[in-house]
């Protein structure tokens, strides 16, 4: 059966790549990125590769919240359910990380936002519906200031607790939803894969994209991930697996899904 996915930051790497392999399946795909013309180039990229599934076009800058539940609200009136989100979107090296409301723009793009798209469309996800997270190998214990943008990281530090982060709310949303929502599920899709991310932060040209693609397929379509909300699967090992200490205690899940909300409050004013 075909399913309707969206999917962040899919204009490049991984999530350009996942396109290509769910549209190829014939699965409705619901492609993001920041501007319409790169999602142009996005959308002939993933036909020319053989996909046949319909593709849809949505803009929205990730840092922005009031865009990111513009695009919610454009994909709720395009759509009355949807199987699938895939929170791929990510960075690690901004030139400014601080963005007009003090916030770090790395905590925003890679954790605050995904948190509150997936929480804009949760009235469309039935029961078998599906949230994948991406995760990483990095992942460093959340400074409360930091996440508040009270205190200045380096990249590598920002990125391993941002997706800590992402990680913890994953799961206490998890929790929260039971048996009465979408699954979330945090996945690791590979090390050093190929992305414009790793040849900037490390200077290599990584390992093949389609290790991270193949895995978020499956997550987002396979009877594997039916039942795996509130786990971590690291496509490092090829296996579910204990994410990082914090990201297994609900307490410290539910302390930082409370950071993440005092944070939007801040936005909101």
């Amino acid at each position: 059966m075909t399913k309707t996915i969206l999917i962040t930051g899919s204009t490049d790497g991984i999530g350009l790549a996942t396109a290509k392999a769910l549209s190829a399946q014939n699965h409705t795909v619901l492609l993001h990125g920041r501007t319409e013309q790169k999602l142009v180039a996005a959308e002939e990229q993933v036909r020319a590769a053989g996909g046949t599934g319909p593709l849809e076009r949505y803009h929205a800058d990730l840092s922005d919240l009031d865009d990111v539940k513009a695009l919610a609200e454009r994909v709720a009136a395009n759509h009355g359910t949807l199987d699938a989100l895939i929170n791929n979107a990510g960075v690690f090296r901004l030139s400014n990380p601080v963005g007009a409301n003090g916030l770090d723009l790395r905590f925003m793009v890679n954790t605050i936002a995904p948190y509150v798209l997936t929480l804009q469309l949760l009235p469309l996800f039935g029961v078998a519906s599906r949230v994948v997270n991406l995760s990483s190998a990095a992942q460093a214990p959340v400074d409360p200031d930091a996440l508040a943008g009270k205190l200045r990281l380096d990249d590598s530090t920002a990125y391993a607790q941002s997706k800590l982060a992402l990680t913890m709310w994953s799961n206490h949303l998890a929790h929260e939803l039971g048996g009465d929502g979408p699954a979330v599920i945090a996945v690791n899709p590979g090390s050093f894969l190929g992305t414009k991310m790793v040849k900037e932060a490390y200077g290599t040209t990584g390992n093949d994209i389609g290790i991270g693609a193949n895995i978020l397929v499956k997550a987002a379509t396979s009877a594997e991930f039916a039942d795996a909300s509130g786990r971590y699967f690291d496509n490092d090992s090829g296996r579910f697996a204990n994410p990082h200490p914090d990201a297994m205690d609900e307490r410290k899940n539910a302390a930082i899904a409370d950071l993440i909300d005092a944070a939007i409050a801040t936005i909101n004013g």
